[in-house]
């Protein structure tokens, strides 16, 4: 069952930890963050990575923590968050072109951006499309620049399920199966989630790793 939503925790929520939004919000609140996150430019900022796996990992019980979530609600409300948002994202980018991003001041979004153009260049709009969603900003950032590139709805939205469905219930199952399998699992939440955080950049290195090896003139350089 979720926590009830108490006023002065809503106050005292802190944006930037997954613990402090999960005990404000609740269930609703992850389902809340997929959206802004993958969906509009201002959500660049949140911590979606760490609040799936914190999120999994306090629907064991198990966590020292008042903050109890139900599985089930959970694992829909971030499928449908992160899907919902990426596909507004795309209408965005669709309507209002390379404009949203032009008009932005933060240097994050606009590397983001850049790193965004570069992956759907390089690896085709299917591949970058589902590596992107392991890619802090850049998840955020590339659901508008592919609308903005005109990148064909059909394939967009497949590809936008298919790397959505596997980060958001991905990190949140993986977060829930530590917890059930570890006593006292949260001690170590930061580490984990660090971990779980490199771990995810592990396809997108494989594929830049690859990408430049295959680059390489044949016999290498003299």
């Amino acid at each position: 069952m979720t926590t009830p939503i108490h006023p002065a925790s809503q106050l005292a929520v802190n944006v930037l930890d997954a613990h402090s939004l999960l005990a404000a919000f609740g269930v609703l609140g992850v389902g809340v963050v997929m959206f802004a996150e993958t969906g509009l430019l201002v959500g660049f900022f949140l911590p979606g990575d760490s609040l799936l796996f914190t999120a999994g990992l306090l629907c064991t019980g198990s966590a020292e923590s008042r903050v109890h979530l139900s599985l089930g609600p959970l694992l829909v409300a971030a499928a449908v968050g992160a899907l919902a948002g990426a596909q507004c994202g795309y209408v965005l980018g669709r309507k209002a072109g390379g404009a949203l991003l032009v008009r932005s001041r933060s240097q994050r979004l606009r590397e983001g951006a850049k790193r965004a153009e570069e992956l759907l260049e390089r690896y085709g709009h299917a591949k970058a499309i589902t590596l992107a969603r392991f890619v802090p900003v850049v998840r955020t950032v590339l659901n508008p620049m592919a609308g903005a590139l005109e990148v064909p709805v059909r394939t967009f939205t497949v590809w936008q399920i298919v790397g959505g469905l596997v980060w958001s219930l991905g990190l949140t199952l993986a977060g829930y199966a530590l917890g059930s399998s570890i006593p006292n699992v949260d001690r170590y939440l930061l580490p984990l989630v660090a971990l779980i955080v490199f771990v995810s950049l592990i396809p997108l290195a494989a594929e830049v790793y690859r990408a430049r090896r295959n680059s390489r003139p044949e016999g290498g350089s003299k």
